[in-house]
């Protein structure tokens, strides 16, 4: 029963770090400071829980002491549940560096029920040693049993219960394993006060989902394998009409209008600067679908155009089928693949290739961002080719730092690098939607064209100042979400 007990909790432990990430995700995003943090934490907690259980072990040993502390994290696991909405809409309403708030976010929701669970390995090798001579191969069985628990933990929350249940569910499931569990090892070892408690807490967790479900209706929740993504109806900031939303993780990543395919963020309608610096493209390549709402708007504007599409979440194409009105369209290529990998093996010629990929709100997966990456861009160009890459920063100042990099990482390739602000190109310390655009040809290309659409496009070119001391990204330095941590 020792052994079942701890190879559960070591499977636990891992769901537990795990779903973490998905907890975390819709409001603070996926970047390596949530990983840092939820790793960094949860460690730690295991690490106080060892101390602890050990310390406990010494004083008294008993199943029915074992039971309370596994009871314990199935108690603060609920809490997890109950309170994860309250806190990280707090955290991110009165802390502004997404280092601190995801920090202060693993630490207030997971490291309470890591203590105890950290707890449970030396306390029950306590209660397993019987004979001192064997007591060696006891605490390396005991520890090797939880670390299988762990590996079997890992996989089965990646690969199974996440695509499959979604982060609510699997943390209720955790939590009531782990009452069983107690009550395995001794069923009578609550008492009247203990049942009393754990009503009130099941009750509170209960109330919470109930709360958060009723009052997001029109919210339609799910977790894919690579994300966490909501879709709901909200009046688009900008002009105020009704869209549909696709967010994925912390980002508003695709928008929608119910009536029509016409795009609705502002650095899309950008991406018909191609029609000035290339013509007359043909084939385009987007790196980045989510509810593909410009592959949609690219179809109905190029007629005879082909456009392949790289998303790397099948779960967020299936979900643009049925929400965001996506069919099958024989000049269209969906390839679900890293953006990187399909750089790096991909043969095929391009007019026009659109970056619009992220991982997080701000940030752009660094694998795509770098002098390497470049490179594979030059190359599957034709002759007068042109990339156009969507890029979230300001002008100037200290938020600017990724899209500088970025500028000349570009300049050791292209011979052309040209910059566009996407709202305001006067306020140079206003973080928007930046458009950067790479033209493959020296030949220098007007700054005007007859359609006046497109020459107001055009007008909102900008320069930035390159300092001599900018970083080239490369595969091996290119600390983009360091970058983007400055722009929060």
């Amino acid at each position: 029963m020792l052994e079942f007990a701890v190879f559960l909790c070591g499977a636990v432990v891992m769901v537990y770090e795990i779903v973490g990430s998905r907890v975390v995700a819709p409001y603070f995003g996926t970047s390596i400071y949530v990983w840092t943090s939820l790793i960094g934490v949860i460690l730690a907690s295991l690490s106080l829980g060892y101390w602890l259980g050990g310390k406990l072990a010494d004083r008294k040993t008993s199943l029915k002491m074992l039971a309370y502390i596994i009871f314990g994290s199935a108690v603060f696991i609920l809490v997890t549940v109950s309170f994860k909405e309250l806190i990280l809409t707090f955290l991110g309403n009165n802390f502004n560096g997404i280092m601190w708030r995801t920090l202060f976010a693993a630490i207030l929701l997971f490291a309470p029920a890591s203590i105890f669970l950290g707890m449970v390995s030396p306390y029950a090798v306590r209660l397993k040693i019987i004979n001192i001579k064997t007591s060696g191969s006891t605490v390396g069985n005991l520890y090797a049993i939880s670390t299988i628990g762990s590996i079997a933990g890992t996989f089965l929350a990646g690969f199974l219960l996440i695509p499959l249940i979604g982060t609510t569910n699997i943390l209720y499931s955790l939590a009531v394993l782990l009452i069983l569990l107690s009550l395995l090892l001794h069923p009578r070892f609550l008492g009247k006060n203990d049942r009393v408690f754990f009503i009130l807490v099941f009750l509170a967790a209960a109330y919470g989902i109930y709360e958060y479900n009723t009052g997001r209706a029109a919210i339609f929740a799910t977790d894919t394998r690579y994300n966490h993504v909501r879709i709901f109806d909200m009046p688009y900031w900008g002009n105020g009409r009704k869209v549909k939303v696709m967010m994925v993780n912390d980002e508003y990543s695709s928008a929608m209008y119910p009536d029509n395919d016409s795009l609705v963020y502002e650095y899309l309608q950008f991406f018909r600067l191609a029609e000035h610096f290339n013509p007359h493209f043909k084939h385009a390549l987007v790196i980045g679908g989510a509810a593909y709402s410009y592959p949609r708007y690219y179809l109905e504007n190029y007629p005879g155009a082909t456009i392949d599409v790289v998303e790397i979440d099948p779960g967020l194409t299936e979900l643009a089928r049925k929400y965001f009105r996506l069919e099958d369209d024989p000049h269209m290529h969906i390839f679900h693949e890293d953006g990187r990998t399909y750089l790096n093996k991909e043969k095929k010629k391009y007019d026009v290739i659109f970056g619009d990929a992220y991982k997080s709100l701000m940030a752009v997966p660094f694998q795509l961002a770098t002098l390497e990456a470049t490179h594979h861009k030059y190359e599957m160009l034709n002759e007068d080719g042109v990339v156009i890459d969507n890029i979230i920063s300001s002008l100037e100042g200290p938020a600017s730092e990724f899209l500088k990099a970025e500028i000349a990482t570009y300049r050791e390739v292209f011979p052309q690098v040209h910059v566009f602000a996407c709202h305001d190109p006067n306020d140079r310390h206003r973080l928007q939607s930046i458009c950067l655009v790479a033209i493959k040809t020296e030949k220098l290309p007007a700054m005007h064209n007859a359609d006046k659409m497109l020459d107001n496009y055009l007008g909102h070119a900008v320069e930035v100042k390159i300092p001599d001391n900018t970083i080239i990204l490369t595969d091996d330095y290119a600390p983009v979400e360091y970058f983007a941590f400055k722009a929060m």
